[in-house]
C-alpha cells in the first residue's frame, strides 16, 4: 500500500496466446532511488491462478525508479509439449517455421518511474514472440 513517502506496485500476466492468465511465473521487484543509484532487489513473488502477485515487497522510501523482472521463460517451457502437439498438426504453426529455441523473449525487464504516494498497476500482456506492457488501474 502507498504512503504519502512511498509508491507501491501491482502486476499481474494475461497469457494473449491463449487468452488466459499466466500461473506460476517468477517476478523479481527491484528499486533505486535515482537514475544513477544502484538497483536494490527487494524479493520477488510468482504469479497466482488468475496471473496476479498480491504479495510483492513494499518499496523503501525515496524510492523513484522500479524494475520488474519477469521469467517467463520456465513457464513457456511447461507448455512446450502441450503447444508442439497442437503445432504440428497446423502446417504454418510457429513451431514449423522456426527452427530456433522455443522461446524468443527468455525474459521479460520492465523498467519505470515511480512517485511518492501513488499506486503503479503494471499489467504484462505475453505471447511466446512478443509482450506489451502498460500503466493500469
Amino acid at each position: 500500500m502507498s504512503t504519502s513517502t512511498t509508491a507501491s506496485v501491482s502486476t499481474h500476466i494475461l497469457d494473449t496466446s491463449v487468452g488466459r492468465p499466466a500461473e506460476g511465473v517468477a517476478v523479481q521487484l527491484s528499486a533505486r532511488s535515482g537514475r544513477d543509484a544502484a538497483w536494490q532487489a527487494l524479493g520477488g513473488s510468482a504469479t497466482d491462478a488468475d496471473g496476479r502477485c498480491k504479495d510483492l515487497p513494499a518499496l523503501p522510501e525515496g524510492t523513484t525508479h522500479v524494475r520488474l523482472d519477469f521469467a517467463v521463460e520456465p513457464y513457456f517451457e511447461k507448455f512446450a509439449n502441450v503447444a508442439k502437439k497442437k503445432a504440428d498438426a497446423q502446417q504454418d504453426a510457429p513451431a514449423n517455421r522456426d527452427s530456433g529455441a522455443g522461446v524468443f523473449f527468455p525474459e521479460v525487464a520492465i523498467t519505470f518511474a515511480v512517485v511518492p504516494g501513488e499506486h503503479y498497476h503494471v499489467p504484462l500482456l505475453l505471447n511466446p514472440f512478443g509482450y506489451s506492457v502498460y500503466r493500469g488501474s
